[in-house]
């Protein structure tokens, strides 16, 4: 086999004693756990897979996954969906064009839908939905998006509203797939300035549904023919007597077995970035809606008379609360993009303990994984999606149990959650593509996708950067002052001094962000913001990443086997001290962190790399990816992209 630059420069460098000695401790580490398990299989070239590492390794992994999968909850929550995408339906298709796979995930959204038994009371489980979209993640990325619109936005949208007297049957059956109307091509995060009118007609006991002006049409919608009949809810701003009332949701019929129904307008647009789905321009040319389309509840019912009564205030916040769905579709969405990025280290993970490259000795061949340069990225992206989960499960645990008082609270909560994992899920799938070489730029191996389809996470249902800018200007302006505690006595290894020390972090981005917006120019609202906002954004980083160290730390407390619990730990440890790297300058200089603590930051990391190297393919058995999934994934199951080449055919001219 011919010797790569990377091995040629492996073999180089172990002439340095000291890189050898380091090069030969690692590679033991990781020949003892490719070896530990009893059921490896037998590869080409020697090389082998460990399923586990070890009879230890999978009793510890099966905790790891317990606590990952919510104990008591998981097969009710997970074990469903799991089972499903193990199927040969959500196998990978290879060579499919756009259309085909557009297609296709429509086809596997009813095989999704075939199973559950209760569609209208699993889209009021926030914690059910979210599971979904963690294992559909990285199976397909257009049934993620389907999933997320028809459950979630569409069908959530309708129970959530007066929904008893409406038969829901061709929805929950999807003889009719449902989809949302609110973004509009000239107003994205400004949607309260959307220009779509639903006209009230008050000789005809019903509704207009109009779109105004090129720009009012529906953004990206799943509008399409592909994939049967389509039944819309619509966003549209309610007219009653030419006066404003505000925005607030329509059933909308949109096509049927024949085609687009009158008055409806649908341009395909091109293809994005990510798994395909037929996204589209919506309009409507005065289209006619009966009295039942509008969605109602307390924020806001029509009489006869057509008088609106409300419980709301105002006007913004009865279109907040119209599109309330938008708040558990960033749990969707991050749900999603965890899966993928929990993928994706299982993925590289398991490739690096079966890639072999030159060894330091004449003649000796090592697990890629034997390198810190190759496993410290990996156990770091470990770290981050083991605390992603966990703040994942925290937040909809909250968002879950919130009321009226504290909507707010667990609204902000779930924004800052869902910039921050789908940011991480996306450096996570990058850099497990990057460490899995050449192999990891062909589909068929399972992690070339990911990083384009956790784009489509970032963007949908708020741009993160959009609702961290409102999430920052709520904690600056009314959010309590982020105080910690005073920092408990400790070194750069314990947990408490460490949380303390990312809590100060915080406390001094929110206290310079105050005081920018202090002595910014008075009389200009948009100046001051800007002198303001980037110390703000890092407050919103650090209050995100302390979130998660918390749920993180939480998760190991909650450990019964005490091997489970050290690893949790030291993962937690990891996080923190990755975290803590930016604000050591700012922890020194306000004397949280003394100068030989910042000298001793370095080792202290890779002191804690080392601890953990041994364990990555328990930690990524913990993610329990299904083994039917990874059988068919070459570079998960110790082969090569070569496997998936048809035999027989002539060598290429």
């Amino acid at each position: 086999m011919a010797v790569t630059t990377f091995e040629a420069l492996a073999a180089e460098t172990t002439e340095d004693p000291a890189i050898r000695e380091h090069t030969a401790s690692t590679h033991d580490l990781a020949v003892r756990e490719a070896s530990a398990a009893p059921d490896a299989q037998a590869l080409p070239e020697g090389r082998k897979t460990p399923s586990h590492a070890g009879p230890a390794g999978r009793l510890v992994a099966d905790e790891l996954a317990r606590l990952l999968f919510e104990g008591p909850q998981r097969e009710h929550r997970h074990g469903i969906w799991r089972k499903t995408v193990s199927g040969p339906a959500f196998s990978y298709r290879p060579g499919l064009p756009p259309a085909e796979r557009a297609a296709l995930s429509y086809d596997r959204l009813r095989l999704l839908n075939e199973v559950l038994a209760d569609p209208d009371r699993f889209v009021a489980d926030p914690h059910r939905l979210a599971a979904l979209h963690e294992w559909i993640g990285p199976v397909d990325g257009g049934l993620t998006t389907l999933a997320s619109i028809h459950y979630n936005l569409f069908l959530g949208s309708l129970v959530d509203h007066d929904h008893e007297s409406r038969d829901l049957s061709a929805f929950t059956a999807l003889h009719s797939t449902g989809t949302f109307l609110c973004t509009e091509l000239e107003h994205g995060n400004d949607v309260a300035a959307m220009e779509t009118v639903a006209v009230y007609d008050r000789a005809n006991d019903g509704f207009r549904l109009h779109s105004p002006t090129p720009g009012a049409g529906k953004f990206m919608p799943n509008t399409s023919l592909t994939g049967g009949p389509k039944t819309a809810v619509v966003a549209a701003r309610l007219l009653v007597d030419h006066e404003d009332q505000g925005v607030f949701l329509f059933l909308t019929p949109l096509s049927d077995e024949t085609g687009h129904l009158p008055g409806v307008t649908v341009r395909r647009l091109p293809d994005r970035t990510g798994t395909p789905v037929d996204h589209c321009l919506t309009s409507f040319d005065q289209v006619w809606l009966p009295r039942e389309a509008l969605l109602q509840a307390e924020h806001g019912r029509l009489d006869r008379d057509g008088t609106l009564t409300s419980s709301l205030g105002n006007k913004r916040k009865r279109l907040l609360r119209s599109i309330n769905r938008v708040t558990m579709g960033k749990l969707c969405m991050s749900a999603g993009t965890l899966g993928m990025a929990r993928a994706a280290l299982t993925i590289a993970v398991r490739y690096a303990h079966s890639r072999l490259i030159a060894g330091p000795r004449a003649g000796e061949r090592i697990p890629l994984a034997a390198h810190r340069s190759h496993h410290d990225r990996l156990l770091d992206g470990l770290a981050t999606a083991y605390a992603m989960t966990f703040l994942h499960r925290a937040v909809v645990d909250r968002f879950a149990a919130h009321t009226e008082q504290d909507r707010e609270e667990a609204q902000r909560l779930t924004a800052v959650a869902k910039g921050w994992i789908t940011w991480q899920a996306r450096e996570i799938a990058t850099e497990c593509r990057e460490r899995c070489g050449a192999q990891g730029l062909f589909p068929a191996n399972g992690i070339a996708d990911l990083p384009a389809n956790i784009e489509g996470g970032i963007t949908a249902e708020g741009d993160n950067l959009v609702i961290w800018v409102k999430a920052a200007s709520e904690m600056v302006f009314g959010h309590e002052s982020a105080k910690p505690e005073a920092l408990p006595a400790g070194d750069l290894t314990d947990l408490p001094f460490l949380r303390g020390l990312l809590a100060q972090a915080e406390a001094i981005w929110q206290t310079r962000a105050r005081t920018a917006l202090r002595e910014g120019p008075s009389g200009d609202p948009v100046g001051r913001w800007n002198v303001t906002s980037s110390a703000a954004l890092e407050m919103v980083a650090a209050h995100a990443c302390l979130r998660a160290a918390d749920a993180l730390a939480a998760a190991a407390d909650q450990a019964t086997d005490p091997r489970s619990a050290a690893l949790l730990r030291s993962l937690c440890r990891l996080f923190l001290l990755r975290r803590l790297r930016e604000h050591t300058g700012d922890l020194l200089a306000e004397g949280h962190l003394t100068p030989d603590q910042v000298r001793a930051l370095p080792k202290t990391v890779d002191t804690t790399v080392a601890e953990l190297a041994p364990h990555m393919m328990t930690l990524v058995d913990a993610f329990d990816f299904p083994s039917e999934l990874l059988s068919a994934i070459p570079i998960a199951s110790g082969e090569t992209i070569v496997r998936t080449m048809p035999d027989g055919l002539p060598p290429s001219a």
